[in-house]
């Protein structure tokens, strides 16, 4: 079971095997390219927790970081550089990415960045997680009174409902609904961000801190569920250092 995906940009087929191997010991899923032409492509289709770049691509390094930030999906993604001999390179590159890999490169050492990084890959990870979820909730707006409808998914950030009752999308509500094995409600101001056939987006745009706690301690659990035993180790530990 994979907890996370990172993107892998390097032209050196060695360096790509060397890091999957590490990525993949962690229940990280790589995913590589070559350039960034084709990391561009990615970062525009895929949500990655983690990006990851090779020095020796010169000036494209750069420019993969630059998109990763202006990515609207990718841009609170991990970021690491993949450094050289080049000491005045490797320092310019620090300051676009979080993390340097230091060549020559081993197991170790590889293992030893990623590690100091787990909590903050985890915690990303976490953002964005959907926990497949039939919830009641209940919807108020201005142009309807209430809306009773379920859940068909739930994240940090929103959720997925299925209604038959029509919304714009752009158009202001307030969802209310109670979690799974829990009493009091939540409210969450929000703001319709998709409709289809039956089906409705909500994106959070306020909720208070007390409900929010709640909600990211109901994930925390989902996610951890679904991790192998030795990762949900680490993301135990990675959460009560976050707290």
């Amino acid at each position: 079971m994979s907890i996370g995906l990172a993107l892998l940009v390097s032209a050196d087929p060695a360096t790509i095997q060397q890091f999957s191997l590490a990525l993949r010991e962690l229940s990280i899923s790589p995913d590589a390219c070559q350039d960034a032409a084709g990391a561009g492509l990615l970062l525009k289709l895929r949500k990655f927790d983690a990006v990851i770049v090779d020095l020796q691509l010169g000036e494209q390094s750069g420019h993969i970081l630059d998109e990763t930030r202006l990515s609207p999906s990718n841009r609170t993604a991990v970021t690491f550089g993949i450094g050289d001999n080049d000491a005045d390179v490797t320092s310019a590159f620090r300051k676009k990415s979080q993390f340097v890999f230091e060549r020559p490169l081993s197991a170790q050492s590889i293992h030893k960045t990623l590690k100091s990084a787990y909590g903050l890959i985890l915690r990303e990870r976490r953002r964005y997680f959907r926990y497949p979820a039939s919830i009641p909730v209940i919807i108020r707006s201005e142009s309807v009174q209430e809306v009773r409808c379920f859940s068909l998914n739930i994240s940090e950030g929103g959720m997925a409902l299925s209604t038959q009752v029509p919304l714009l999308p752009g158009e202001s509500v307030r969802v209310q609904f109670t979690l799974p094995d829990q009493t009091a409600p939540l409210l969450a101001e929000s703001t319709i961000c998709w409709s289809k056939t039956g089906n409705l987006g909500v994106r959070f745009v306020s909720i208070c801190d007390e409900h929010k706690s709640v909600l990211q301690v109901w994930l925390s659990q989902k996610l951890e569920e679904t991790l192998p035993e030795g990762v949900a180790d680490q993301f135990r530990k990675a959460e009560s250092g976050s707290n």
